[in-house]
């Protein structure tokens, strides 16, 4: 099909509600990449406050639970009267069906994975479509009968009613996920509702974020004094210049050395954020005071929330030695959020507690500045480049919070952390040297809390395991296994078992995320 006479457009916000779906932050993900705005709320807030988003259109996500149940996930219902374009995505669109008057029955013949889209109806979603393209299927039930007003666009082999659509109010629906990489068209079906349909332009860029974001804070912050949580990655440092742009020498940056950095780390931030960047940075020695928190608690949940209360602490105490100092700016994530609350999710699960997201006490002093919460990795690296960071700074691989005490499993001390320094150098050294394309999103070591024996020089070892991981990924979301070369993995682990003592056994990790996370607490 061909597309139609470009329709008049306007700066958007697409709110997509959340019934708990597996692939929610992938739509919003495939939302940004057509350069529209998107945020994750759930499925069943009131339309008051999805209405203060001024959405220029809706996504209902796919989600686990069968809308044939009495206690069915639902939306407000006056979003169907809201005038406003609605995409309906597996659940969403069973979700619409039903409550606009369509028939839905259990399906007889569940469909699960690929299947071959056959198109009935020409419709602008499916402008640059392909007929009998490959979709993703994920569901148990089935529209039997549109809602009045709707026309079916496309079956499969075992679905009569694949896609669905009202044009005179812009509703449409599809049985299978668009947004994962497995539907062929699943992009340009996402991005055809978003231009021809929802009539949304593609102006979401980094740019117009930086000038939001900094008018944003200096409304937020006013007159008052600042701040920031400096850990050295490129969330806070992206976070930090964002503040100073719109704030300037009112901020402080606050660097804690809380013993559980790598190998010259402290050294290297110091210098990268002072003579670099530029910025006031207050160096706080907490290395003892942190393993004290931490001594024998072996609960990665625990490490994580006594990390989280101590780092509160010291800036509430470095606030106190300011004048006027109320506001406190974190590189906190949208990943970050996500895991630890599940976008706010009635219908999700908490992942785990982030240490600048469920770690945080409820008495916190300090008022939050968080600009990066809505964007993912990818996103702040680019938000980063338009800044004008370094590209040594902006290219950084992710490191957690928490540091390496979620590195060393089981309890932390100052002895099990130097011996995964050493691993971990050698790991980071190793790996940046190898002429890799592409080179692994994150790659460390990981000190395990198994021993096993050995022989070294003719004698017997009891000795420490070492685990390698090495990913690959887009947004820190999903991660794949980094299929490293075996030579560089023999390299790797000969160099720890001789230079690293009291290790004598090197593993590698090839587990994707999920099911796994990508570090191991």
């Amino acid at each position: 099909m061909t597309a139609p006479q470009a329709a008049p457009s306007h700066p958007a916000t697409v709110v997509i509600l959340d019934f708990g779906a597996q692939y929610a932050q992938l739509i919003a993900r495939r939302v940004r990449e057509a350069s529209a705005f998107s945020v994750i709320l759930p499925h069943d807030t009131p339309w008051e406050a999805i209405a203060q988003y001024e959405p220029s259109a809706l996504i209902l996500t796919g989600g686990p639970e069968s809308t044939l149940t009495v206690d069915a996930p639902a939306v407000d219902e006056r979003i169907w009267a809201a005038q406003l374009p609605i995409f309906g995505i597996c659940y969403g669109m069973q979700l619409m069906a039903r409550d606009l008057g369509g028939r839905l029955v259990a399906s007889a013949h569940r469909e699960y994975g690929p299947a071959m889209l056959h198109l009935q109806n020409e419709s602008p979603l499916f402008i640059d479509v392909q007929n009998d393209s490959r979709v993703w299927m994920s569901h148990g039930d089935t529209v039997e009968k549109p809602p009045p007003g709707f026309v079916a666009l496309a079956s499969t082999e075992r679905c009569a009613v694949a896609a669905i659509a009202d044009a005179k109010r812009r509703f449409y629906g599809v049985q299978f996920h668009p947004e994962v990489v497995h539907s062929e068209y699943g992009a340009q079906m996402l991005q055809n509702f978003l231009r021809h349909i929802a009539q949304i332009a593609a102006d979401w860029q980094m740019e117009t974020f930086v000038e939001t974001a900094v008018a944003q804070i200096r409304e937020q912050i006013g007159d008052g004094k600042v701040l920031c949580a400096l850990s050295g990655g490129v969330d806070s440092a992206v976070a930090a210049t964002l503040v100073a742009r719109a704030i300037g020498d009112r901020l402080t940056c606050i660097f804690v050395d809380n013993g559980l950095l790598r190998e010259g780390e402290a050294e290297s931030v110091l210098a990268a954020f002072r003579d670099v960047l530029h910025l006031n940075v207050v160096h706080v020695d907490a290395r003892a005071r942190f393993l004290e928190r931490l001594a024998g608690i072996s609960d990665p949940e625990e490490k994580r929330i006594r990390i989280g209360h101590e780092f509160i602490a010291i800036f509430d105490e470095e606030a106190a030695k300011l004048t006027g100092v109320d506001f406190l700016v974190q590189g906190t994530l949208y990943p970050d959020v996500i895991e630890s609350k599940t976008a706010g999710s009635k219908a999700g699960h908490k992942i785990k507690s982030h240490h600048n997201v469920g770690g945080l006490p409820a008495n916190m002093r300090l008022r939050l500045v968080e600009p990066l919460r809505t964007l993912f990795k990818d996103e702040v690296r680019e938000v980063g480049r338009v800044l004008g960071l370094p590209e040594h700074i902006v290219a950084r691989q992710p490191f957690p919070g928490p540091g390496l005490a979620v590195r060393v499993l089981g309890p932390v001390d100052e002895t099990r952390l130097a011996t995964l320094r050493a691993a971990d150098a050698i790991v980071t050294a190793e790996i940046e040297a190898a002429e890799l394309s592409p080179r692994p999103w994150q790659y460390f070591a990981v000190l395990t809390p198994v021993r096993t024996v050995g022989v070294m020089g003719d004698g017997r070892t009891y000795a420490d395991v070492i685990a390698v991981r090495a990913i690959t990924s887009e947004d820190g979301m999903t991660a794949d296994w980094a299929r490293l070369p075996h030579a560089l993995l023999e390299k790797i682990s000969l160099r720890i078992v001789n230079e690293v003592a009291g290790v004598n056994r090197v593993v590698y990790d090839i587990t994707s995320k999920p099911p796994a996370t990508v570090e191991w607490e």
